[in-house]
């Protein structure tokens, strides 16, 4: 992974591109990142089930709560938190912000 990648915010997609129940799937300095929009807001979060490897991009969104495509685990996309079925590991969570129609996403931090 590229340092330079891994400081400060970096811009993965447009808004028009995630909607609710429309993820957004990016990658940041090797990371693979899910961004979730709900009720207008936008989250981001590791794009890797917990359980075994499955785009949580490719599962199905209700709200704020995603589930993995493969295992019928469910991630709560706010707060990162395993909700339930085959998972009890969380995802991690990084900061957002919304500038001038993009999406930043900090992968250095977690929120």
């Amino acid at each position: 992974m590229e340092p330079d990648l891994m400081k400060g915010w970096q811009r993965i997609a447009e808004t028009s591109a995630v909607s609710d129940g429309r993820p957004f799937s990016g990658t940041i300095g090797g990371i693979k990142i899910g961004v979730f929009e709900v009720n207008g807001e936008y989250f981001a979060i590791d794009n890797v089930c917990t359980h075994a490897f499955a785009l949580l991009t490719n599962g199905f969104q209700e709200g704020c709560l995603v589930e993995c495509p493969l295992h019928a685990g469910f991630f709560d996309v706010k707060t990162g938190k395993a909700q339930g079925g085959i998972v009890d590991k969380d995802v991690r969570v990084y900061p957002v912000k919304v500038e001038g129609g993009w999406i930043f996403v900090d992968v250095a931090r977690q929120a």
